[in-house]
């Protein structure tokens, strides 16, 4: 069941590691759906900066070829 009109997605994790992760994330006071949210996230923005430093990086070339 989905919340808040996001699409629900299908996972294929194996019975014993989806079990010792929902009660890791119990836990830590959290559901298996937020966390991977979170991670799924912060993934997401590490990857964003990375592109964006490449981006620079190969702007700054073109500007001054000979550097």
């Amino acid at each position: 069941m989905t919340t808040k009109g996001t699409p629900g997605r299908m996972v294929r994790i194996d019975d014993e590691t989806w079990t010792a992760y929902g009660l890791l994330c119990e836990e830590e006071g959290t559901s298996r759906g937020d966390d991977l949210r979170r991670h799924a996230h912060a993934r997401v923005n590490a990857w964003h900066k990375q592109q964006a430093k490449h981006a620079a990086i190969e702007r700054r070339l073109a500007k001054n070829p000979e550097s």
